[in-house]
């Protein structure tokens, strides 16, 4: 009978038994949804704001999730077929910077989409806009996009992906419940990435804004957020391939919880620069939309 303290959320060790092999992976990807991740946040919150309501903020979570769930079966499967050798990939010193590289590419691709409909608003423009009499909408983030991410970003290696393919994988009885492991992972993590989710969406759906307005700039902001996260994302790749060494550098804080023991690389991609670049996005994108919004009621004061 399992009990409790066999679960080591820390460093699980080889020869864990079944039943508690897939609660640590399951209690795990939990965690890994709560964390700051590199792999999740940047990614969830643009889709979710982009939403901009609590029923399209669980969507995308779930959609993401799901993705990244079916990676983590299919990664988890493998890695109990052949662990040697997909450990040393997954564990290669430039591995991670090649997800990052495809995932910001990703990124900037599907915000480039959202911002680019109307010609209200030039990428890189920073000089005063000119606001037509109807202002062009940006498009919505197409729908099938959280899944494309998901299942992109779920190869990025890190201390739970090391834990869920070196120890719990192997610990299943035959290669028919290789996947558990990683399912069950994935399945954890989408519980938490549907309420970060909803909790993203219902914050731009309580801005006291007008509709019209609301969904401007909840576009903007998912638009702008998924551009320029997605060039960090690259131009970190960039560097990291050319130099592999900036992926150790880190600040450790004595915290004994994965993500957050020690602050690095993907702690500034998922916190710092989410951070801000969403604080800029909301305000330009705000301030862009009631400039308009007083361009069309102003007539109509005098």
């Amino acid at each position: 009978m399992m009990h409790l303290d066999t679960l080591n959320l820390w460093n699980p060790r080889a020869g864990i038994d079944f039943g508690a092999a897939l609660l640590t992976a399951f209690v795990l990807g939990m965690i890994h949804g709560i964390t700051p991740d590199e792999h999740t946040w940047p990614i969830t919150f643009s889709y979710s704001i982009g939403s901009y309501s609590t029923r399209g903020g669980m969507r995308a979570g779930l959609l993401f999730s799901l993705a990244f769930t079916l990676q983590r079966a299919i990664a988890s499967e493998i890695a109990y077929v052949g662990i040697t050798a997909f450990d040393r990939l997954v564990n290669a010193p430039r591995f991670n910077f090649y997800v990052y590289l495809v995932v910001g590419t990703v990124m900037f691709v599907s915000g480039y989409y959202v911002l680019r409909r109307g010609s209200i608003l030039h990428l890189f423009h920073r000089h005063p806009i000119s606001y037509p009499a109807k202002v062009a909408e940006p498009r919505p983030a197409p729908a099938y996009m959280p899944l494309v991410h998901g299942f992109i970003a779920g190869w990025g290696s890190g201390a739970f992906a090391l834990i869920v393919y070196t120890v719990l994988a192997p610990a299943m009885p035959s290669a028919t419940w290789g996947f558990m492991p990683g399912l069950l992972f994935g399945v954890g993590t989408m519980v938490t990435q549907i309420l970060f989710g909803a909790l993203f969406g219902a914050w731009m759906a309580r801005r006291h804004l007008p509709e019209e307005v609301r969904t401007y700039v909840a576009r903007m902001v998912a638009g702008r957020t998924l551009t320029w996260s997605g060039l960090s994302f690259v131009l970190i790749a960039l560097l990291g391939l050319l130099d592999p060494g900036i992926g150790v550098l880190q600040i450790s804080t004595g915290i004994r919880v994965h993500n957050l023991a020690h602050l690095g690389i993907g702690f500034f991609l998922s916190v710092i620069i989410l951070c801000i670049v969403a604080i800029y996005a909301f305000i330009r994108s705000l301030h862009e939309a009631r400039m308009w919004q007083d361009r069309l009621t102003r007539p109509m004061n005098h």
